[in-house]
C-alpha cells in the first residue's frame, strides 16, 4: 500500500468514526429531546387537566353556596340557573377526572421509568377516589337541592354536613393526586437529567474511543511512515559522515520502497566514485613522488652541468692565453727568421749567429709544438665536456617531455607545471644547438691545432737541416736563407692559423656563456619545478586524506 493510500484510508477511518459519532450524538440529543418532550407534554396537560378540575370544583362550590343562601333568604329568583350552573360544574368536575384518569392509565404504561409509572398508576387511584367522593356529593347535593325545591328547610340542612364531608373528601383526593403529579414531575426531572448524563457520558465514551481509535490509526500510520523515514535519515547521516559500506534496507512497493532502493543506488554510485577518485589520486601521488625525484636528480644533473660548463670556461680561459703565447713566440720567430735572413747576406761571420738562432729557433718551435699539444688535448677535454652537456640537455629534454605529460595527466592542477616542462624543453634544446655549435668551433680548432702541430714539427726539422747546413759552411747560406724565408713564411701561417683559433675560442666562450645562462635558467626552471611537484605532492596527500574519509 502507497504511502497516500495509507493517509487517505486513515482520514477515510476517522472521518467514519466521526460520522459514526455526530450520529449517535444526533440520536441521543433526539432521544433527549424525545424523553423532554414526553414529560413536559404530559406533565403540564396533566397540571392543566388538575386546575380545570379545581376550578369546577371551586365553581360548584360556589353554585351550591349561592343556592343555599338564596333558599335560606328566601331568594329563590335564580333557583332554576343556579342547579343548572351546578350542574354543568359538576359535570366538568367528573368529566376532567375521568379524562385524567384515563391519561394516567395510558402515561403508566409509558411512563420512561418505573418510578413514574408508580406514580401514574396511583394518580389514576387518587382520581378514581376523587371521582367517587364527587358522585357522592352530587347525590347528596341532589337531596339539597330537591329539598330546596321543595322548601324543605330542615332536609336543606340535614344534608348540609354531609356535603361538606364528601366535597372535603373530593378535594383530598384531587390534592393527593396534584401532589402525586408533583412527585412525578420531579422523578420526570431526575429521569430528563439522567437520559442527559446517560447521553453525555455515552458521546464522551464516543468520543474517547474515537480519540484512542485516531491516535490508534495515526500511530500505525506514523509507524508505517516515519521509522522508514527515521532510518533513511540515520542512514543518510552515516552517508555524509562518509561511511559508504552501508545499505538501507528497502523491501516495499511504496514510495518508501523507492526511496530505499533509490538511495542504495545512490550510495553505490558513490561507493564506484570513491572508488575511482581514491584510484586516482594515489596514481596522482604516486606520479607527483617519481616526478619530484626525477626533478631532483635533474636539478643535480644540471649542477653538474653548470659547474662542468664553468671548468670548460676556464680551461677555454687557459686555451686563449696559451694562444696568444703562441702567437707572441710566433711573432718572435718570424723576427729572428726575417734577422736571419738578414744575416746570412752579411756572411759567414753570421754563420755562428745563424746556429746559435737556429739553437732558439728549434727550441722556441718545441715549445710551440708543446704548447699546440698541450691545447690539442685540452681542445679533447673540452669535447668531452661538450658531450656531457648534451647528454644532460637531451636528459632535460627527456625529462620535460616526461614532465609534459605528467602535467596533461594531472588537468587543470598541472597547467603551471605544463608550462615549466615547456620552458625547461625550450632550454633543453637550447643547450643542445649551443653544444653542437661548440663542437662545430672545437673541430675547427682541432683540426688548425692539428695543422699546427704538423707544421711545428715541419720548422723544428728544418731548422735542424739549416743548422746542420749551417755547420756545413757558407755555401748553405743561402738555401739557409731561402728556408728561413719559407720558415717565416710558415710562422706567419701559425700566427694565422693562431689568430684564427683565438677568434673559434673566443666563440667557444660566449657559447659557453650562452650555455652558462641556460644553465642557470634550468637550474632556476628546476627549482621552479621542484617546488610546483611539492606543490603538487602536497595536493595529491590532502586529496588522499580526504579519499580516506569515506569507509567503502
Amino acid at each position: 500500500m502507497s504511502v497516500s493510500t495509507r493517509i487517505a484510508a486513515g482520514f477515510a477511518a476517522l472521518t467514519a468514526i466521526m460520522l459514526a459519532l455526530g450520529l449517535y450524538a444526533l440520536t441521543q440529543i433526539g432521544e433527549v429531546r424525545s424523553t423532554v418532550d414526553l414529560i413536559v407534554e404530559r406533565d403540564l396537560s396533566s397540571m392543566e387537566a388538575l386546575n380545570r378540575i379545581d376550578h369546577a370544583l371551586s365553581r360548584k362550590v360556589e353554585q351550591r353556596a349561592a343556592l343555599v343562601r338564596g333558599f335560606l333568604t328566601g331568594n329563590n329568583a335564580a333557583t332554576r340557573e343556579g342547579i343548572a350552573g351546578w350542574r354543568a360544574a359538576v359535570d366538568d368536575a367528573a368529566r376532567g377526572m375521568a379524562e385524567q384518569e384515563r391519561a394516567a392509565e395510558t402515561y403508566r404504561a409509558n411512563s420512561v421509568t418505573g418510578i413514574r409509572s408508580e406514580q401514574w398508576a396511583r394518580m389514576a387511584r387518587q382520581l378514581g377516589d376523587a371521582e367517587r367522593a364527587l358522585a357522592r356529593t352530587r347525590t347528596d347535593v341532589e337531596a339539597q337541592l330537591a329539598a330546596i325545591q321543595a322548601g324543605d328547610r330542615t332536609g336543606v340542612l340535614a344534608a348540609e354536613n354531609e356535603i361538606v364531608r364528601d366535597h372535603a373528601a373530593t378535594v383530598a383526593r384531587v390534592a393527593q393526586a396534584r401532589e402525586t403529579l408533583n412527585v412525578a414531575i420531579e422523578k420526570g426531572r431526575d429521569a430528563t437529567r439522567d437520559v442527559y448524563n446517560a447521553s453525555r457520558v455515552s458521546i464522551i465514551i464516543g468520543l474517547i474511543v474515537a480519540v484512542l481509535v485516531s491516535i490508534a490509526v495515526a500511530i500505525a500510520i506514523r509507524r508505517s511512515i516515519v521509522r522508514p523515514l527515521d532510518e533513511f535519515m540515520g542512514f543518510v547521516g552515516r552517508i555524509g559522515g562518509g561511511d559508504l559500506s552501508t545499505t538501507t534496507e528497502a523491501t516495499g512497493k511504496d514510495e518508501l520502497g523507492q526511496l530505499g532502493r533509490t538511495l542504495n543506488d545512490m550510495v553505490a554510485g558513490l561507493r564506484t566514485i570513491a572508488s575511482q577518485n581514491r584510484a586516482a589520486t594515489n596514481d596522482l601521488n604516486a606520479a607527483t613522488t617519481e616526478i619530484r625525484a626525477s626533478t631532483q636528480e635533474q636539478a643535480a644533473s644540471v649542477e653538474e652541468q653548470l659547474a662542468a660548463v664553468q671548468e670548460t670556461a676556464a680551461t677555454v680561459d687557459e686555451i686563449t692565453h696559451s694562444g696568444a703565447q703562441i702567437s707572441r713566440r710566433a711573432q718572435e720567430v718570424i723576427a729572428q727568421a726575417q734577422a736571419t735572413a738578414q744575416i746570412s747576406d752579411a756572411g759567414l761571420s753570421a754563420v755562428g749567429d745563424t746556429a746559435q738562432a737556429m739553437d732558439a729557433i728549434r727550441e722556441q718551435a718545441e715549445a710551440v709544438a708543446t704548447n699546440i699539444v698541450a691545447l690539442s688535448e685540452k681542445t679533447q677535454a673540452i669535447g668531452d665536456i661538450i658531450a656531457t652537456v648534451n647528454d644532460v640537455s637531451e636528459r632535460s629534454h627527456l625529462l620535460a617531455l616526461n614532465a609534459s605529460i605528467e602535467a596533461a595527466a594531472a588537468g587543470e592542477q598541472g597547467r603551471s607545471f605544463a608550462i615549466v616542462a615547456a620552458e625547461m624543453k625550450l632550454l633543453a634544446d637550447q643547450a643542445k644547438g649551443a653544444t653542437r655549435n661548440v663542437r662545430s668551433i672545437l673541430g675547427d680548432i682541432q683540426r688548425g691545432i692539428n695543422s699546427s702541430v704538423m707544421l711545428t714539427e715541419e720548422a723544428v726539422k728544418r731548422v735542424a737541416s739549416g743548422k746542420e747546413r749551417t755547420d756545413a759552411g757558407h755555401v748553405a747560406i743561402e738555401e739557409l736563407a731561402a728556408r728561413v724565408q719559407e720558415n717565416v713564411q710558415t710562422f706567419q701561417q701559425i700566427v694565422a692559423s693562431t689568430n684564427q683559433q683565438q677568434i673559434g675560442i673566443e666563440q667557444v666562450t660566449i657559447a659557453l656563456q650562452n650555455i652558462r645562462e641556460a644553465s642557470q635558467q634550468t637550474a632556476s626552471s628546476t627549482r621552479q619545478l621542484d617546488q610546483a611537484a611539492g606543490d603538487l605532492g602536497e595536493l595529491s596527500r590532502t586529496l588522499v586524506g580526504l579519499t580516506e574519509r569515506y569507509r567503502l
